[in-house]
């Protein structure tokens, strides 16, 4: 953040001040700008091939994808100039596309996880000697329903937010972990009508699931 901040301003002195105070031979904005520019590419790199937690890989890769080259290549003071400059990546597309497959590789982990703590803790709820929840007067489990939904939304949406290939790469991989969870979630539910009958709010958590089918389709 400081460097990218101090990169930003300086440069936008130097467009605005210290560029005219030169022949435009002497491309003055254009030293400045390759000389930032390969200082933050440097310690990007420097980042990158250290050992890094995944929320440093997510805003890595947010540098790489969005804050340089859009909020700061972009900003109006500087686009002009800029894009005279063609300064390419803060990291090379190899080591990009390294860590971009490290945060998906955990990412498709995180979201496994945390449906499967859900199913848990759902078929925990069957059995204890309590009525489902209602929502809008119909019984629902909020938990399973909406915790699993939002949990697969909210993943893509950070994917997306780093680039849109980003995006469709996960998603492509969780289109196979919802069906493995449904799955699951399938055999779970046909285990507990096979040996529950007798439970005292049998036929409302039955309906509650149901209620869930529309939610996940």
């Amino acid at each position: 953040l400081h460097m990218g901040k101090t990169m930003k301003e300086d440069l936008t002195v130097v467009a605005k001040y210290i560029n005219k105070l030169y022949p435009p031979e002497f491309n003055v904005f254009s030293i400045y700008a390759e000389l930032y520019h390969n200082y933050f590419a440097s310690q990007a790199k420097k980042n990158a091939e250290s050992h890094l937690e995944d929320k440093d890989i997510y805003l890595l890769l947010s540098w790489v994808h969005n804050f340089y080259p859009k909020d700061m290549r972009k900003d109006h003071a500087l686009a002009m100039e800029l894009d005279k400059v063609k300064l390419g990546s803060l990291l090379p597309s190899s080591l990009s596309k390294e860590l971009e497959n490290k945060y998906l590789d955990s990412e498709e982990v995180t979201v496994k996880n945390s449906l499967s703590r859900c199913l848990d803790k759902e078929i925990q709820r069957w059995k204890e000697d309590k009525e489902p929840e209602k929502l809008n007067g119909h019984f629902q489990s909020e938990l399973l329903g909406i915790f699993v939904i939002q949990s697969i939304y909210s993943s893509q949406k950070r994917a997306e937010d780093i680039s849109k290939a980003v995006g469709e790469e996960l998603s492509r991989r969780l289109q196979k972990e919802l069906p493995a969870f449904l799955r699951s979630y399938r055999d779970a539910f046909e285990d507990f009508k096979e040996k529950s009958k007798k439970h005292r709010y049998y036929k409302p958590i039955l309906i509650a699931n149901i209620n869930n089918c529309w939610n996940f389709r």
